[in-house]
């Protein structure tokens, strides 16, 4: 191991041993699940791992409760996703039923259709999932958003730009 990733791993060893029981309670509170908890506390330390560089940090549990609450955001994102995605499986007329496999790719696929869309004020992603998902036309949207078609348009625009700009950028 080279001699600029020991200490790298010794700060986090030291991290580890004297917040992590800390961190897991924390999560507990949050997520009411012990086995989650501790989870998303292992993937906290894991992401601290995958920097590879030496972080000093003057105020640790703020820092750690920092990271673990964006995992946690992600977890009940990702459930939401899953949620809606099934029930809109359930309401379909010809009910056909996806493999495991084919339901973690669309989940895969809709997480990150999220993620893009994140930073995107409500009515702007709700124009696009109108547009691009239900196959609605500007009209309508703007129909069922009570704005102009010309108001859809930008909205359309702006969606546009910001995934282009986090796609390839």
């Amino acid at each position: 191991m080279p001699t600029s990733e020991k200490p790298v791993h010794h700060e986090l060893q030291c991290l580890y041993r004297e917040h992590r029981e800390w961190l897991v309670g924390w999560l507990r509170t949050r997520l009411r699940c012990h086995q989650q908890a501790a989870d998303i506390a292992q993937d906290t330390f894991l992401r601290l791992l995958g920097r590879g560089q030496p972080v000093v940090i003057e105020r640790p549990r703020a820092y750690l409760s920092t990271i673990a609450n964006g995992l946690v955001i992600g977890l009940w994102r990702r459930e939401q996703i899953e949620r809606a995605y099934l029930e809109a499986l359930a309401a379909r007329a010809d009910a056909c039923t996806p493999s495991e496999e084919e339901r973690a790719l669309v989940f895969e696929a809709l997480e990150r259709v999220a993620r893009l869309l994140d930073g995107l004020p409500q009515r702007v992603r709700e124009a696009f999932l109108l547009s691009r998902l239900d196959g609605l036309g500007y009209a309508q949207i703007a129909e069922l958003q009570g704005v102009s078609v010309n108001a859809v348009q930008k909205s359309m625009l702006r969606a546009y730009r910001h995934c282009y700009q986090l796609l390839y950028s």
